[in-house]
């Protein structure tokens, strides 16, 4: 790296008014005492002193602190070849001290975010390798059994099959949604935009999961009657798993006997925002944060006995954000929760594909 050398005359300087002032007023005393007191000498021995001082510091100077510098800077420059590199090197010692201040600032920042980084890898890896060895676990314990003299029994050997096959779909499950996240982190999924009736999408999501809801007895609604279609621009499919998820998650969180409503209402001119509103167990402040996190479940054991891949809310999150949208979540411990997302609005018009 070839460092541009900024160089500073300050200390010579300084250094040079000492040292003349210091020889002036001792040879002056001198001079003084001895009765030969000649003021043209005195100035020339001072013009002398400080031109001879300035030339040997500064020359001193850039011969070793210089170079000691421009080290300390090709050293310190090799951590973030972008930090420094395209700067030019001060030798002005507070200059330098500021610097070298805010690199470290700078390096704690970047430290800091790197352990943070850490620490959620650290916890991702660790709620991959446990969603991913239940069902793997479940899977090869119907097998083993099988193969020590249970599949000599038809009955067993078909219930067995078909547990052990439940597990095989969870695991393709957990591998599409981990596709699907992967892709839209990296912004590799192609989003197929078309008109369509956002009243339509949700009440077709209310149908697919009315069984689900009536197990616990929980109502799908509508916050009131629609006049007519509300048409938005979006991924129709995509937006069918994000209400899908959002609805999943209201009756899995919800009470017994409880309600799951939606509502979609004009947000501005051309945008809408669709509302997933239940009465449930609500999310408590220190879980809100992290509820749009891969994997990252506010009850553990609980959500796992329900099944789902814990990524429901990842994806929702990259789904909306990948049309350049915004998701909200409003919750309330023991009162419910409130997830809204925004989306483009359209003229009201036969929907096109």
């Amino acid at each position: 790296m070839v460092t541009r050398i900024k160089k500073s005359y300050r200390f010579a300087l300084r250094s040079t008014i000492l040292i003349t002032f210091i020889i002036t007023a001792f040879l002056g005393v001198f001079l003084w005492n001895n009765g030969s007191m000649d003021w043209l000498l005195l100035l020339v021995i001072a013009l002398v002193s400080g031109i001879t001082s300035f030339l040997v510091i500064q020359l001193r100077v850039e011969k070793f602190i210089y170079r000691k510098i421009e080290r300390i800077y090709n050293d310190v420059s090799l951590l973030e070849s972008r930090s420094l590199s395209s700067r030019t090197v001060t030798t002005d010692m507070r200059a330098l001290t500021e610097e070298i201040e805010k690199f470290a600032k700078d390096k704690k920042i970047e430290i800091d975010t790197l352990k943070i980084r850490e620490e959620y890898r650290k916890d991702f890896l660790g709620n991959v390798s446990h969603e991913l060895k239940t069902p793997l676990f479940t899977v090869q314990g119907y097998i083993l059994t099988l193969l020590d003299g249970a599949m000599d029994d038809k009955t067993l050997r078909k219930k067995y099959l078909q547990r052990a096959n439940k597990g095989v779909e969870r695991l393709i499950y957990i591998i599409k949604d981990l596709d699907l996240i992967t892709k839209l982190e990296v912004g590799d999924l192609n989003l197929e935009l078309e008109n369509f009736d956002i009243l339509e999408l949700v009440q077709n999501v209310f149908d697919l999961l009315e069984m689900k809801a009536a197990k616990k007895n929980i109502t799908l609604t509508f916050d009131m009657d629609y006049d007519g279609p509300i048409h938005v621009r979006a991924d129709k499919e995509k937006i069918q798993q994000v209400i899908t998820n959002l609805v999943v998650n209201s009756i899995k969180y919800g009470q017994q006997n409880g309600t799951t409503e939606v509502s979609v209402e004009n947000l501005i001119k051309n945008k809408v925002i669709i509302r997933v509103t239940d009465n449930g167990e609500g999310i408590s402040k220190q879980n809100l944060a992290r509820i749009f996190e891969r994997f990252y479940r506010v009850d553990k054991s609980g959500s796992r006995a329900e099944g789902g891949s814990g990524l429901g809310l990842a994806i929702v999150k990259h789904i909306v954000e990948a049309h350049n949208e915004k998701i909200y979540v409003e919750s309330v411990v023991n009162i419910g929760s409130e997830f809204s997302f925004t989306l483009e609005k359209v003229a009201d018009k036969t929907p096109s594909a």
